[in-house]
């Protein structure tokens, strides 16, 4: 590709969830590189991209920290020659002692300024040519992660087949847990949007780091993009480290993160958004609750990772919001394609609704939310304004105050309602209560131990799932209508 890439001169290809991109941070894990360090960001230096290149020396031994503080000194204030035009930064990290590549990569990403980071080893098995190739996707808007594969690229250096055999093994294994078809998961040629790979809480000290890192941007839902590369392998003679119990630790990264998701235990409402999502049979089962309700211009207000969004998304048009990023980017992701789905930000408990929201809606469908809103009745009064006359807001909330618990308070909770109060806070708001049915009465034993017993922060993944289970018995129970259970559908409407 000739000439310098411009960040700033292709808004076309920022998407809305995007940022404007300015600079590249690469980052360089090193340790005993000194014949190779040198001519590795002479070329890193060479790509026309404005960037900034940040070198983790991991407590190397052979000399270069040294060559890394000489070629400081040789700096202008810090920047290092290139190609003409090309702003390069230079970012030099010491370690004391040999840490390894997990803890280099996330020192690097920490320190990372950019808005797109990637990843070069310190040897001359990648070359750095390629990185306009590797970078198009994310600034097409197509992807938040793109993976150079050395299996799908030519040309690559003919070397070891137990190693060839050995790398397909794990992303084999990766792909079994992750769900995904990568084609090369052990590649050093990873590259992210820089607000998504900050958010991960990255654990790996050594060369787990690259299944860790894939298991977790799997785990949200990142649109990740294979490209081909070259490959220019190394052998051992020739300073090459990974080894055999490298292999054995990734195997367990990948078990490990199969299992857990730290993001997920640290954030007891995404936990139950996961949970949530495997229940197939029982959002199909609420969505059947609330459809005879469902116009054809719907609000979705707390979409989550849009569970629920999924079946909404048959109407004509939606526009599903949330308020955690986290949350929002996920959405993007999913809905990216669907033409009758628009993702916007929103905060319900704001004092009023975002400028240029439509105030025509025939539906708001607010699925477990209200109870997370202090100022509830504010919160239906917004409702009430953006809906047309005549048009229906959909709730579902928890019920029963005496089943308030532990698990109510890790999510967010304020209350579980009564019948009596959620009708009367839906006519202070304007709306003329329509409908008004309890359901789940077999689940109350199950939520009483876990949350006001045992005092649980989330319902385990057994129990949980369960619920699907369990959906016959609850189309069963619909037939009695019964007077109390776990959750509510209410519907009101604004009158004509």
């Amino acid at each position: 590709m000739a000439g310098k890439i411009s960040f700033e001169s292709a808004p076309s290809a920022i998407t809305s969830d995007s940022v404007r991109f300015r600079k590249l941070s690469v980052i360089v894990p090193a340790y005993n590189e000194r014949s190779t360090i040198t001519e590795l960001l002479r070329r890193v230096c060479a790509v026309p991209i404005d960037k900034e290149i940040i070198v983790v020396d991991d407590g190397s031994s052979d000399g270069t920290r040294e060559q890394l503080e000489k070629l400081r000194e040789r700096s202008d204030n810090g920047r290092l020659p290139g190609a003409e035009g090309t702003i390069n930064e230079l970012k030099l990290i010491f370690h004391n002692y040999n840490a390894g590549k997990g803890i280099s990569v996330r020192d690097g990403i920490a320190a990372a300024a950019g808005e797109i980071i990637l990843i070069q080893d310190a040897d001359l098995e990648y070359s750095p040519s390629e990185y306009p190739r590797l970078m198009q996707p994310i600034l097409d808007g197509r992807a938040d992660v793109v993976y150079g594969s050395r299996f799908t690229g030519t040309p690559r250096r003919v070397l070891f087949f137990w190693h060839a055999v050995g790398n397909k093994f794990l992303t084999f294994l990766s792909n079994m847990f992750t769900n995904l078809n990568l084609t090369d998961m052990e590649t050093c040629y990873k590259v992210f949007r820089a607000d998504l790979v900050k958010g991960l809480p990255l654990r790996s000290r050594r060369f787990g780091i690259e299944a860790e890192l894939t298991a977790k941007v799997s785990r949200l839902r990142a649109r990740i993009y294979e490209v081909p590369i070259s490959y220019s392998g190394r052998g051992y003679v020739e300073g090459k480290k990974i080894g055999w119990k490298d292999g054995v630790a990734a195997v367990w990264t990948i078990l490990k993160y199969a299992v857990v998701d730290d993001v997920d235990n640290a954030d007891p409402a995404y936990k139950t958004l996961q949970r949530m999502e495997a229940l197939q049979g029982y959002n199909r089962f609420l969505w059947q609750k609330i459809r005879p309700y469902v116009g054809h211009r719907v609000l979705e207000v707390g979409a989550g990772t849009g569970n629920m969004t999924r079946h909404i998304a048959q109407c004509e048009h939606v526009i599903a919001t949330e308020l955690n990023p986290r949350y929002l980017r996920i959405l993007g992701n999913v809905f990216r394609n669907d033409p009758h789905v628009q993702v916007l930000s929103l905060d319900l408990s704001a004092p009023a609704m975002p400028p240029g929201l439509p105030n025509d809606f025939d539906t708001v469908v607010c699925l477990n939310v209200l109870e997370h809103i202090e100022d509830d009745v504010a919160a239906l009064r917004r409702l009430h304004d953006v809906l047309a006359p005549g048009g229906r807001v959909v709730l579902i909330v928890p019920a029963l105050r005496k089943l308030f618990g532990e698990i109510d308070r890790a999510v967010g909770h304020y209350r579980r309602y009564e019948r009596a109060e959620i009708v009367a806070k839906l006519q202070q708001a304007g709306f003329q209560v329509e409908h008004s049915a309890s359901f789940n009465t077999i689940g109350i034993p199950g939520w009483y131990l876990n949350s006001c017993l045992l005092k649980r922060r989330s319902v385990p993944g057994f129990q949980a799932r369960l619920n699907s289970w369990l959906v016959p018995l609850l189309r069963f129970e619909e037939r009695f209508q019964p007077a109390r259970g776990m959750s509510m559908v209410v519907v009101g409407r604004r009158q004509l």
